[in-house]
């Protein structure tokens, strides 16, 4: 009995924390199909420059392997942070990505659950009050802004240091870190990672207010008009 209650049990927490776990384990397998694949992507053109090829740890900390990890990375926390941000003040009638016209702003404190709105169960911090509870209310934004900041100061050293082994072999003058930030290569690693951030925010909000994907709280209920924001709207 107690090994069925335990088994039960178990399931129930995975069950409970599918998305997480799935997600992870994709991101694990992505990370190792990027370190095989650009292995030998780096390997063929070695051998056909008559370089000596490298092994797999020699690779994946390198600095082409970083600042294509530190790119990607920044440019999701930038998505992140500006959506965060973003819908706080501004909507998008129709949109499941958005709150509703009229909702704008930071809310009150009894929709908010905090202070002498908050529940029994609220986090400890949504019912300090005071700076407690003021740093707990932008904690996501901040976490988010923060990863994406050092995700792309890790992209500007770990760009020089691939910009330069690159300028070396072509018998160029390196680049200090200031000057690497303020050239070509440098800014085509970033805006064009920006842009697709960009361009997934809007085409989803868009998107949301016609199309539809039942069970999906990224989705309305099929039936709902496209004009509703929410239920009751």
């Amino acid at each position: 009995m107690a090994a069925g209650a335990g088994q039960r049990h178990g399931v129930s927490g995975w069950r409970q924390s599918s998305l997480s776990l799935v997600f992870g384990a994709l991101l694990v397998l992505s990370l190792v199909g990027q370190a095989v694949s650009g292995l030998a992507g780096w390997n063929a053109d070695a051998r056909s420059a008559g370089l000596a090829e490298v092994s797999m740890l020699d690779y994946v900390t390198s600095s082409a392997f970083c600042v294509d990890l530190a790119e990607n990375w920044q440019s999701e926390y930038l998505q992140f942070t500006l959506y965060i941000l973003g819908t706080i003040w501004l909507v998008q009638r129709g949109s499941s990505e958005s709150k509703k016209p009229g909702d704008e702003g930071r809310e009150s404190d009894e929709r908010q659950l905090v202070g002498r709105f908050a529940r029994e169960d609220s986090p400890r911090w949504a019912r300090a009050g005071g700076w407690r509870t003021a740093l707990y209310s932008h904690s996501l934004a901040t976490t988010m802004a923060v990863v994406f900041l050092l995700s792309w100061g890790a992209q500007a050293v770990a760009g020089r240091v691939a910009d330069n082994e690159e300028r070396m072999r072509d018998l160029l003058e390196p680049l200090d870190l200031a000057a690497y930030l303020g050239s070509a290569d440098f800014w085509n690693r970033t805006l064009q990672n920006w842009q697709s951030e960009l361009l997934a925010i809007g085409t989803m909000a868009v998107f949301a207010i016609y199309l539809r994907e039942r069970g999906s709280p990224e989705s309305k209920p099929v039936g709902m008009p496209h004009h509703k924001t929410t239920a009751d709207d």
